[in-house]
């Protein structure tokens, strides 16, 4: 039996290596990163995810996976080694995630605001008001005569710690063991919008889930919007890597980085519901990203850019 040539054996392993190589990259290639992001019900409910995460997805083959909480309970999560990354909107309870160092480089992305909504009928005689501490006042006032009924999402999310901070200015810690008109849902908001529209009652709800289900709330009207207090900012905040080392950083990076570049921005600007963005951009508008509580934003968005 003839030996092969000793060129051809060369040539023969060297195709095989370089194929060998070719269908490894493909592969490697082809698999997703998978990247999870705890985020508050009303990015979800609003539709703004589905919107926006599979234009990411399909631009870097990723799998965004999306777990729909209170902003309270995000964070919790997060704090477990449950998630990569947060999108949230509850400064206090943002600051303690970077303060207990589980979260790092919180910074803002967007806004919109809270509204109050209640009845048609508004038997607080709120809808007058731009004053959203006054309109609590009116809401309880008449609670107490059996007039009115308040429902809270009871439920650590960003729009339940505005709302006890309300209350708390009035001097009030109103719970459903002491006051009969003040119930508390525990669930999320596009379910404390229904609840709200089955008894008619009061409650406190971002614009962005207001719109996307108001066609469905033919029992409420928005009562009191505009003011400052009910301004209701963003912010995107990664997982520590060194308390979570298995966790993918490198996927929440780059999710992050897309969400405050002009790609991101833009399409977040753009996302409309009957003719109304939802959202405002606020990454590279540092003004009023300091007005809304991001005092660092310039450094942290320096930050992201300088990341690879």
């Amino acid at each position: 039996m003839k030996k092969l040539p000793k060129t051809l054996i060369a040539i023969t392993a060297l195709a095989l290596t370089v194929t060998s190589t070719l269908v490894y990259e493909q592969y490697v290639s082809s698999q997703k990163t998978t990247i999870i992001l705890a985020t508050t019900t009303s990015t979800y409910d609003s539709g703004l995810l589905d919107y926006l995460i599979p234009k990411f997805d399909a631009e870097y083959n990723a799998d965004v996976h999306i777990i729909p909480v209170g902003t309270g309970q995000a964070i919790e999560i997060a704090e477990r080694g449950d998630a990569d990354l947060v999108l949230v909107h509850s400064r206090p309870l943002e600051l303690e995630f970077i303060n207990s160092t589980y979260g790092i480089h919180r910074v803002g992305v967007m806004y919109n605001d809270f509204i109050i909504i209640g009845p048609a009928n508004d038997p607080a005689g709120i809808g007058d008001l731009t004053n959203a501490t006054e309109a609590f006042r009116r809401i309880a006032d008449e609670g107490a005569k059996g007039n009115a009924v308040f429902i809270s999402r009871a439920d650590k999310s960003g729009t339940n710690v505005l709302e006890l901070s309300i209350w708390k200015n009035l001097g009030m810690t109103p719970s459903n063991k002491t006051q009969t008109w003040y119930l508390e849902a525990g669930a999320g908001m596009g379910s404390v919008l229904r609840m709200a529209n089955e008894k008619e009652a009061y409650t406190l709800t971002d614009r962005a889930t207001w719109l996307s289900f108001k066609n469905q709330l033919t029992n409420l009207k928005a009562l009191v919007e505009n003011d400052l207090i009910l301004l209701n900012p963003y912010a995107i905040i990664l997982v520590n890597p060194q308390k979570y080392p298995q966790r993918n950083y490198k996927g929440a990076l780059t999710l992050a980085k897309w969400m405050i570049s002009e790609e991101g921005q833009n399409l977040i600007a753009n996302f409309t519901k009957e003719n109304e963005a939802l959202f405002k951009p606020i990454a590279h508008n540092f003004e009023k990203a300091h007005i809304l509580g991001f005092p660092d934003q310039e450094k942290e968005i320096a930050w992201y850019e300088a990341q690879g």
